[in-house]
């Protein structure tokens, strides 16, 4: 799974092509994932969010990169928290700043 090619997909849009793709029906999906099937249709539609762990089960039943569809997953959180804020796109690089300096530069306890 290539991140240019999905990163305009939602992860619930990504998640039913590849469901569907691979014949796969909502119950045998959910019932690997251990969740209710209104659960993941409510995903697969973006009208509810899931969690990280779900997003690895779902991934590996799916056989999708765990990393990748990690990364759609969280860049829909961010995109959706600030889209509406001016400000966005600076945010966005002010935080990838942060990010940088966090991680060259770790708090020693």
């Amino acid at each position: 799974m290539s991140s240019k090619y999905y990163q305009m997909e939602t992860v619930g849009q990504i998640i039913r092509t590849k469901r569907e793709s691979l014949g796969l029906l909502l119950r045998q999906v959910s019932a690997y994932a251990d969740i209710d099937q209104a659960i993941l249709s409510k995903i697969e539609r973006n009208e509810r969010k899931p969690t990280k762990d779900l997003i690895l089960k779902i991934a590996e039943v799916l056989q999708l990169d765990k990393q990748e569809l990690l990364i759609q997953f969280m860049s829909d959180k961010i995109a959706y928290e600030i889209a509406d804020e001016d400000c966005a796109s600076r945010v966005l690089k002010v935080a990838e700043e942060k990010i940088e300096y966090i991680k060259s530069n770790p708090i020693k306890i």
